[in-house]
């Protein structure tokens, strides 16, 4: 089970008076979680404004500095919209990164986004499928990229952790339609963030946790940083794994989740593979409109 922190997302500078922004707050902030019991670390790049960039000036000397703070570490970059909302500035962004993340998230229900896998996957950077909804789920398996990214990153948005969980499930059942055996790691937000930990826990599955979903406890505190939230997640964890036998193996705060989702499927954990051929061209940025319309015929 890995423990992924996520620092910032796409929050607002000042949401949280320790949320990470800076280079200088991001590796402090790396170093913090990673001795707090962090596998990973997942970060959104910011400009010198603070806001989002997928820029390579702005993520080069940021990945230079992670490395040299955390070496070993794995890190994942976002490509979201959110740091760049035009899909074909985006790809140019992604294709001229001089120093590459070990993995970065595509959020395959955004426009563009099977070209940004693809592309990483040709830069040999490991992929990890956003899946927030059943079709982004249909979507990955129709384009064959289940093939080559590394993990489903299971992100129901809803606001309800009863109504995030069925979602999660749907998308669970249309992977296993499809075959697709890839590790799943399982991320919820604010209120469902707690809740959703506890159930990917249960399940033996990797799970997210850090500023970028919440910025309170179990106990509905705010927390003082991201260490704070990964040193809480590794107790929980563990208190999890502890469990009594015969039990439902959740937090005693969530009995309630109790086979609410199926287990890691690791049976096969697809790997990035050694490319030889030179990046696919730029092909036509396809809308996901057509895409859930060719899905469902």
């Amino acid at each position: 089970m890995r423990i992924v922190a996520c620092l910032n997302g796409d929050r607002r500078p000042g949401a949280h008076p320790a949320l990470p922004v800076s280079p200088d707050q991001l590796t402090s902030d790396a170093r913090a979680v990673v001795d707090a019991g962090a596998d990973e670390i997942h970060i959104h790049p910011r400009d010198a404004r603070g806001a989002e960039s997928l820029e390579p000036q702005v993520l080069t000397p940021l990945m230079k500095a992670l490395r040299a703070a955390i070496p070993g570490v794995p890190i994942s970059v976002t490509t979201a919209l959110s740091a760049e909302p035009d899909p074909w500035r985006r790809y140019d962004l992604v294709q001229r990164w001089g120093e590459m993340p070990d993995t970065a998230t595509v959020n395959l229900h955004e426009p563009g986004s099977v070209e940004i896998a693809r592309l990483l996957i040709d830069r040999r950077v490991g992929v990890e499928a956003g899946l927030a909804t059943p079709d982004s789920a249909r979507i990955l398996a129709a384009t064959g990229l289940a093939a080559d990214v590394v993990a489903a990153l299971v992100e129901p948005t809803q606001v309800t952790t009863k109504d995030a969980l069925a979602n999660a499930s749907t998308i669970d059942a249309v992977l296993d339609r499809a075959h697709i055996e890839l590790p799943r790691m399982l991320h919820g937000a604010d209120d469902t963030a707690w809740p959703l930990l506890d159930a990917a826990a249960a399940a033996g599955r990797d799970l997210r946790i850090g500023l970028e979903g919440t910025m309170r406890g179990p106990d509905g505190n705010e927390v003082d940083n991201n260490a704070a939230l990964i040193a809480t997640a590794v107790e929980r964890t563990a208190a999890t794994r502890a469990h009594a036998p015969g039990a439902c193996g959740l937090h005693p705060a969530h009995h309630h989740l109790h086979r609410a989702l199926p287990g890691p499927h690791r049976t096969r954990r697809a790997r990035i593979r050694g490319r030889t051929t030179a990046p696919r061209p730029v092909r036509q940025l396809k809308g996901n409109a057509r895409w859930r319309a060719s899905l469902r015929a």
